[in-house]
């Protein structure tokens, strides 16, 4: 733990530093130059804007997915005078969440490859700050063995998770029998109040204009069909131990609230904030202290109405229809929530293509875990192995839809 007093920064590896959670990740770094370092950053192909941040942060490594965007970032660099060690693909993304001289690593690599570099820094012991919820849905028990194993501090910076963990008591062994339920809260996306008829004529556009979060595509089409809650269930899961059955989702359309417990005593614990990713990356950061985060404090005085709605009702069951599969694939055999994993990658891929329609990505969805018996995944290549199958299959079903 890096505390107040701590004279050595932290020293931190952020996975996916080009996206969303990554730029916030580092906003809130540049707010404490004295309590952090960068040690290495890694990126896709986002040349200019890692290059930018190089600039800025000066990190020792940095990864780019792709061995052209790697050079091509050399090049930069080195026309600017920075002599920073640059390199490419899934072995350096390990190497540098696994390394001695790392003390945490923010995972926010979107995706089934984000996994192995999880896993890396979780067998090392690090902190581990994660936003990738591939790791537990896809990982599950192969990724929370290698966390006890290597002793690593494992901190939730979904918001909603976030938002649980500082609401739950300090003692994790006191969780279940204190605990009644979990509440996660979501904001309903894009089209809460749309026809469902309508759906189908939804464009990737619209899907991505999400009224309270800024995000990435892949996550904003999740939040509109509601499977980005799905996966949080499923997360929420193996995060705070409780069964399936004892976690709850309802609509919170203001996103103020951004989850809830309810103790056995039907007393309810919430945690509110801004709608800004960094409050729970600060959290995370900082744990257990607290920090200045950049995130502007709620106004009572100007605060609209909060207001909840059920799931239940008969219109929001097939307006986010793929919901229940989050409960319907935790009581499947083990495997089966990284093939709805994979599966929902693929079609979401495919209609920000427009190879399909909004309404059909649920449709892959099911298709894919009626198609694909899964066996117990076992180790990382058990997982990698059954995310490749899930998604040929997917793709199968992608292309049986467009003959449609």
């Amino acid at each position: 733990m890096i505390s107040a007093m701590t004279s050595k920064p932290m020293q931190l590896t952020v996975l996916g530093s080009t996206g969303s959670i990554g730029t916030n990740t580092l906003d809130v770094v540049a707010r404490h130059p004295d309590r952090f370092q960068i040690y290495a950053l890694t990126g896709a192909t986002q040349v200019d804007v890692m290059f930018h941040q190089c600039q800025r942060f000066k990190p020792l490594v940095v990864v780019m997915a792709h061995p052209d965007a790697a050079r091509s970032l050399q090049d930069k660099l080195k026309a600017e005078g920075l002599r920073i060690d640059v390199r490419s693909g899934a072995k350096a993304l390990e190497d540098v969440s696994s390394h001695p001289d790392v003390d945490a690593v923010m995972a926010a690599i979107v995706g089934a490859a984000g996994l192995a570099p999880c896993l890396a820094a979780a067998r090392s012991g690090k902190r581990l700050l994660l936003a990738n919820k591939e790791a537990l849905v896809v990982g599950a028990e192969v990724f929370l063995s290698a966390v006890r194993q290597g002793g690593a501090t494992l901190l939730p910076i979904d918001s909603e998770h976030s938002a649980i963990f500082q609401s739950l008591p300090e003692d994790p062994q006191t969780w279940n029998s204190r605990v009644e339920k979990i509440i996660l809260t979501a904001s309903g996306g894009p089209f809460r109040t749309r026809d469902v008829k309508t759906l189908k004529d939804v464009t990737p556009e619209e899907a991505c204009a999400h009224p309270n979060w800024v995000m990435g595509r892949k996550i904003s089409v999740d939040s509109a069909t509601m499977m980005n809650k799905a996966l949080e269930v499923i997360e929420a899961r193996y995060l705070f131990g409780l069964p399936p059955e004892r976690i709850e989702v309802v609509i919170h359309p203001q996103s103020v609230i951004h989850s809830m417990v309810q103790f056995r005593d039907a007393s309810v614990v919430a945690q509110l904030g801004t709608p800004d990713m960094r409050g729970p990356i600060a959290y995370g950061l900082s744990w257990p202290e607290r920090i200045e985060s950049g995130a502007k404090a709620l106004d009572f005085r100007g605060l609209a109405a909060m207001t909840f709605e059920s799931l239940d009702d008969q219109e929001h069951s097939e307006r986010f229809a793929g919901l229940k599969l989050a409960w319907e694939a935790l009581l499947a055999p083990a495997g089966t929530t990284a093939v709805l994993n994979a599966a929902n990658e693929v079609a979401v891929a495919a209609f920000l293509e427009r190879r399909i329609r909004f309404d059909q990505i649920h449709h892959v969805n099911l298709g894919c875990l009626e198609r694909l018996p899964p066996s117990p995944p076992h180790d990382l290549s058990d997982l990698l192995a059954l995310d490749s199958q899930a998604r040929g299959i997917a793709q199968a079903v992608v292309e049986s839809l467009r003959l449609t």
